[in-house]
């Protein structure tokens, strides 16, 4: 039985070092080589260095003078993340897309970007499209008082074009380039 048991235990514990330990290890040496940055949660810091988030996740802003990321059925909660899994036929659903709809329609802009109404499959996308901001423009120029040309013109400069799909336009940048641009007062 012990010819058996020693090579069995000697075999788990190898097998336990090389992909617990010496693996994990070397991609994650590796990783802070090649890419620090993503490695480390691509995380956004301000001018002093403090960390505003993750260029990876949607985060909530409340008040007119922000853009506001797409809704999220988590809340935002990376925990609890995933999408609210209500079907197109169910009345809650269509309840909570008017409601949002009604309070965020402006009657001179017209309807109200279906990104901005719809959860994504996470709900922590923090992406939006390009006319899903410009929906936002007027709104955010308004409570800045900023000429809605300088924030347009932020905007084409946070407009990001992926490998695969159309331009999205990561939220949590373009708001840290808002404040940087105009600061709220504190």
């Amino acid at each position: 039985m012990t010819t058996h048991f020693r090579p069995a235990l000697s075999l788990l514990l190898l097998m336990t070092l090389v992909t617990g330990v010496v693996y994990p290890l070397a991609v994650t040496g590796i990783a802070q080589v090649a890419f620090p940055d993503q490695a480390n949660g691509s995380l956004l810091r301000d001018d002093q260095g403090q960390v505003r988030g993750s260029r990876l996740l949607a985060q909530p802003f409340s008040g007119e003078a922000w853009f506001q990321a797409r809704p999220s059925a988590a809340d935002y909660a990376t925990v609890s993340s995933g999408a609210s899994n209500l079907a197109p036929s169910n009345p809650a659903l269509a309840k909570r897309i008017g409601d949002s709809a009604g309070t965020l329609f402006s009657p001179a802009q017209g309807p109200v970007p279906q990104a901005l109404l719809t959860t994504s499959g996470s709900g922590l996308d923090p992406h939006l499209p390009p006319a899903a901001v410009a929906y936002q423009l007027p709104r955010v120029a308004a409570a800045r008082q900023i000429p809605q040309q300088t924030l347009q013109g932020l905007v084409e400069q946070a407009t990001l074009q992926p490998l695969v799909g159309p331009p999205v336009v990561n939220i949590l940048a373009l708001n840290a380039a808002l404040d940087r641009l105009a600061p709220l007062p504190k």
